[in-house]
């Protein structure tokens, strides 16, 4: 085991010893996962603490299953990212999931016209991104599912309606709801201060029907009184303002890298590209495209972030977005 452990790893390990719940296993792998030092020596820690991780979310949804007997409600991630949508009644997240996706649930000018959770998926360039929409959050109506979809989700967008009274207080409300439930958004999902039991999401905070605030007068004050360091983007779902833009800053968000694969003496893959963490090695890609890559990898060549095309790479080298890759056993 290496010397150079932190302390908070430490701490989350013997946390992990002593959990007596799945819930409680899970956040502590999660925690050792976030603060156990990236370097060569941790990789096998680090490879093993994503199968434990994994594994457990199969058995936590297996779980599920058999206790509702049926479908689970918690949707299981696809594509480069989960990404949910949160908000109280009206705040158009239906238009938006819409307008950013092939997805055509029901949309009405009523409350809670969700009462399930609506995945879909939004083409981002040349991959794709899992948004999901979750019902409606008030202080009279709060889904146990929400929370438990929050909490498998990569990225939660806090949606809120430029036109209503007071947008600020509508997520403000959000956030307080999801806290109840021990799930605190920010702008980094940092777990520093946090008890354990507690889950730390990265949000977005989405300010919808842009087009009913012309003068961004509503916007202006929003920003000015907002009292978290959550980003915010304002978009108008139903006109298509800045869909774009927020197509591209849920991308960024991510930390997510495309890398693609390539066979020796062929040009690069034409299937759609492998997803990692910014911060991903060689060995971590071997891995995803195949295990005995992982296990028998020699060697590869990187075209793009390399000094130069076709450089031959170690197993520690850090990819980039759109590197290419050419596997050596």
């Amino acid at each position: 085991m290496p010397a150079n452990l932190s302390p908070e790893y430490l701490d989350a390990e013997k946390a992990y010893k002593q959990a007596k719940t799945p819930s409680e296993r899970l956040e502590c792998l999660e925690r050792m996962l976030s603060t156990i030092p990236k370097h060569k020596g941790t990789e096998k820690m680090q490879a093993d603490i994503k199968r434990r991780i994994a594994q457990l979310k199969d058995r936590m949804e297996a779980e599920r299953t058999r206790k509702h007997g049926g479908a689970s409600l918690v949707i299981k991630r696809e594509g480069a990212g989960k990404v949910v949508m949160v908000g109280p009644p009206n705040t158009g997240k239906s238009q938006l999931i819409c307008s950013l996706t092939n997805a055509k649930p029901e949309v009405a000018p009523y409350p809670f016209t969700t009462r399930l959770p609506v995945p879909a998926m939004m083409p981002y360039e040349d991959t794709l991104i899992q948004l999901v929409e979750l019902p409606a959050v008030c202080e009279e109506h709060f889904e146990p599912v929400t929370g438990d979809n929050v909490r498998n989700a990569d990225l939660v967008l806090v949606v809120v309606d430029l036109s209503a009274d007071d947008p600020l207080e509508q997520a403000a409300e959000t956030m307080r709801l999801l806290e109840r439930v021990k799930i605190k958004l920010s702008r980094d999902g940092s777990t520093e201060g946090l008890d354990f039991g507690w889950t730390a999401k990265k949000a977005l905070a989405v300010a919808n029907k842009s087009d009913l605030d012309g003068d961004g007068v509503i916007l202006s004050l929003m920003k000015e009184l907002w009292e978290t360091d959550i980003p915010i983007i304002a978009v108008s779902a139903r006109r298509g303002d800045n869909l774009e833009q927020l197509r591209t800053e849920i991308f960024r968000q991510l930390e997510i890298i495309r890398v693609y694969s390539k066979e020796p003496g062929k040009s690069k893959s034409e299937g759609p590209p492998y997803t990692l963490k910014v911060g991903s090695t060689l060995l971590d890609f071997a891995a995803l495209v195949h295990k005995d890559f992982a296990e028998h990898l020699k060697y590869a060549k990187v075209w793009g972030s390399a000094d130069f095309p076709g450089q031959n790479v170690s197993a520690d080298y850090v990819l980039e977005d759109r590197d290419v890759v050419e596997l050596h056993m």
